[in-house]
């Protein structure tokens, strides 16, 4: 199993693209850094290598299948801002248990309280809510996670914390994970491999 974009390229309307001909391949236990100066659409990458945002050119698939349908779980995403991935009318647990159930010891490795469960995402900091969203994106289903940049929110003990989890995780279950932050010591730590998005 492969999560290959071939070609891929977008604008918005008749706009000047934000980028075209990026092609990508991430292989079971790769992980892949994805850089490029703000402005250029790493966001926008993100969300078409997860099927949440159709592109212009090219196509995303996975083992050969189309991933541009939303909420394709093998591929999950992690987006910068947790509070636009948490519905505002659910309690944390349901939002948690949306997907799946982690048990207490992925709970306490993620520095998730139990009482943080029975708040509403209102009642919790930005960094609470991503420890929240980076749990949830990691279900027994999920084979490919995308970060998009993933722990900014967080200070760097927490960083660390939450990346040293993933990473054991990934490991566990061969997942294959695509970096993209602004950070190039995160991104030289991590990954074994880089592309530009131009």
């Amino acid at each position: 199993m492969q999560l290959e974009a071939r070609d891929i390229g977008f604008r918005y309307g008749n706009g000047a693209w934000l980028f075209r001909g990026v092609n990508l391949t991430v292989k079971p236990g790769e992980i892949v850094g994805i850089v490029g100066p703000s402005g250029q659409g790493k966001t926008t990458f993100a969300r078409i290598l997860a099927g949440f945002e159709e592109p212009i050119e090219g196509t995303v698939t996975l083992d050969g299948f189309s991933v541009q349908n939303k909420g394709y779980y093998p591929v999950q995403l992690v987006f910068q801002h947790p509070e636009k991935a948490i519905n505002p009318r659910w309690k944390m647990h349901k939002s948690l248990h949306e997907g799946w159930k982690p048990d207490q010891a992925l709970l306490d490795t993620f520095g998730i309280e139990r009482e943080w469960l029975t708040r509403w995402p209102g009642e919790l900091s930005g960094g609470e809510l991503q420890r929240f969203c980076v749990l949830r994106a990691l279900g027994p289903e999920t084979r490919f996670l995308i970060a998009d940049e993933m722990t900014t929110m967080l200070d760097a003990i927490t960083q660390a914390q939450i990346w040293h989890a993933v990473l054991e995780i990934s490991r566990k279950r061969n997942m294959g994970i695509v970096v993209i932050s602004h950070e190039a010591k995160l991104i030289e730590r991590l990954c074994d491999r880089v592309i530009e998005l131009v």
